[in-house]
């Protein structure tokens, strides 16, 4: 596993496409630092952005190498491997080198120009928002064997989490404003990984005291030591989930 786990980075090193994203995060995290002022705005201004076009190019990317990488799935599977191995080091692969481009393109400059829980906690909900997104990305990719609708779906995911799942919300928050939904607010949070990572970022920049008694009830559950666990449970989950469904897809369909 290891060694299939060291040809996939290898593989995606080559294609330099990871140095381009790394160096667009740095220019990105660089610029948005120095233009904010202070580090706190930064952080605020780098968490918009980061929101946005990682889980997209984690996406993207992720499932066009599954398709890339198709015949070589293929080669090891006509070998004595197991296809759980094959299909994990393939995730990890991607996820990871992801993960480093992501940590050398954010994490520099945070360390650099915001070193503070808050920086850390954003570079921490970043690398699970990669591996959420390339878990996302995989299970697409074995749900079909045609490439167009396989990013065709990965792109509908990302879609959905990034931007109407917020206006189904607001909706929803809209037309039962008579009734007490700041509980309801903290499980739609839950049910958005995009979202829990905003949620830990903002609550540490004290945001929370504009968001009224829903702020102050966020900051009350998940500002606390064990509410920032379960948090970053509930994102490991996010995580878990796709991988064990895409594991189960992958092992029992004929290639």
């Amino acid at each position: 596993m290891n060694k299939i786990i060291k040809y996939v980075l290898y593989d995606i090193i080559r294609s330099k496409i990871i140095l381009a994203y790394t160096l667009f995060l740095l220019l990105l995290s660089v610029g948005l630092f120095n233009l904010g002022g202070s580090p706190d705005k930064g952080i605020l201004s780098l968490l918009n952005v980061v929101q946005l076009t990682v889980p997209l190019i984690s996406i993207v990317f992720a499932t066009t190498h599954f398709y890339n990488s198709y015949e070589f799935m293929e080669l090891l599977v006509a070998q004595p491997i197991n296809r759980k191995k094959i299909f994990l080091s393939e995730y990890f692969g991607v996820a990871c080198s992801l993960s480093v481009a992501f940590i050398l393109g954010v994490g520099a400059p945070v360390l650099l120009f915001g070193a503070s829980l808050t920086g850390l906690y954003l570079v921490l909900t970043g690398v699970f928002i990669t591996f959420i997104f390339v878990a996302m990305a995989f299970l697409a990719s074995v749900i079909t064997r045609d490439k167009a609708k396989g990013i065709g779906i990965a792109l509908l995911l990302w879609f959905y989490f990034a931007l109407i799942y917020d206006g189904v919300v607001l909706l929803i928050l809209y037309y039962f404003s008579e009734y007490p939904l700041e509980y309801a607010t903290l499980a739609l949070t839950a049910l958005n990984p995009i979202d829990l990572a905003r949620i830990i970022v903002l609550l540490n920049l004290d945001v929370s005291a504009l968001m009224g008694y829903t702020g102050a009830l966020y900051k009350s559950i998940f500002g606390s030591v064990w509410g920032i666990g379960l948090s970053f449970g509930l994102l490991l989950l996010w995580g878990l989930l796709p991988v064990l469904s895409s594991v189960r897809t992958f092992s029992k369909r004929d290639l």
